[in-house]
């Protein structure tokens, strides 16, 4: 699970597993969980996050979406 990209309590990371589907981020806080789509960048599923703090967690990843998208093909691609 190599962790991307820190965002004050949020740690943005890739599960190995992960290689067939689309490209995407976890988001992690305690024991909050969230799984946003790369392209186009949209939430797909989330457990404990608030409505706000989603949102907030979209704008991360669409503010760094170029480097979570060339960290998965890095990733992935070995």
């Amino acid at each position: 699970m190599p962790t991307v990209l820190r965002s004050g309590p949020h740690r943005l990371f890739f599960y190995s597993a992960d290689r067939n589907q689309p490209r995407h981020v976890h988001v992690a806080r305690d024991d909050c969980r969230a799984k946003i789509w790369l392209e186009p960048i949209q939430l797909h599923d989330s457990m404990g996050f608030g409505r706000a703090e989603l949102g907030k967690l979209e704008g991360l990843v669409e503010k760094h979406a170029v480097v979570l998208r060339k960290a998965w093909d890095d990733f992935f691609a070995s």
